[in-house]
């Protein structure tokens, strides 16, 4: 860790969080060792580009690392993911570093940011992972796929109505769409019902009491005929 990190961040706090996130979201030694890679990287990139609010540093396990890997247990079988917005990494990142060991695991991560996506590849070249970075916008990147995604994800990219248009298109071919929200989910979801038809469940949330996570097993315009 940088100086500066080191100075702004206590090593027994950031241990103690990473003791707790670990303990509500449990994974492989193997795994973990790349998750604190992982964490390394961004606390050092973090000293010069705005990647995730400062503020959350000192809880980036909890925060950031738990709250994306408990997407892993509702698509345990799923091995090409696609995370829209990837921003720092969350939850593509991470769920890279846990699938690391999968064989024909892949996780397309989409960030227009030039310079998230700058760290995003710095990220998954350091660690070997099975992830390929799209420096594109997100409307543009469903043109043309050339794959089938199990599932897709986004974490704090847009609110649901909005965030349905851009993932509707990934979703036509069967694929599950994982999006965790927070306490204004079920307004969310009402507001959204009024353009969409929605076929999803909520999952509590294992790090924070008042989110959820939408699992979206089916999702079309209101005014698309079945």
């Amino acid at each position: 860790m940088s100086e500066r990190a080191r100075s702004e961040i206590s090593a027994s706090d950031l241990a103690a969080d990473r003791d707790a996130a670990l303990r509500l979201t449990p994974v492989s030694r193997e795994t973990s060792e790349r998750l604190d890679s992982f964490v390394e990287l961004l606390l050092r990139w973090s000293t010069h580009t705005n990647l995730i609010a400062r503020s959350t540093l000192p809880a980036v396990w909890t925060r950031h690392i738990a709250d994306s890997l408990q997407l892993l247990p509702l698509a345990t079988e799923a091995r090409c993911w696609i995370d829209l917005g990837s921003g720092a990494g969350f939850p593509g990142l991470v769920i890279a570093c846990a699938l690391a060991d999968e064989p024909g695991a892949k996780v397309h991560l989409v960030e227009s940011i030039g310079k998230k996506a700058a760290f995003l590849r710095e990220v998954a070249e350091q660690l070997q992972l099975p992830a390929v970075i799209h420096p594109v916008r997100i409307e543009d990147f469903g043109k043309n796929l050339q794959f089938k995604p199990d599932v897709v994800t986004a974490r704090a990219l847009a609110p649901l109505d909005e965030l349905f248009k851009l993932a509707q298109p990934l979703l036509r071919t069967g694929a599950l769409g994982l999006f965790p929200k927070g306490q204004d989910v079920e307004a969310e979801l009402t507001k959204a019902s009024k353009s969409w038809n929605i076929e999803a469940s909520l999952v509590p949330s294992k790090t924070n009491p008042s989110s959820r996570i939408i699992a979206v097993t089916k999702l079309r315009r209101r005014s698309e005929k079945s």
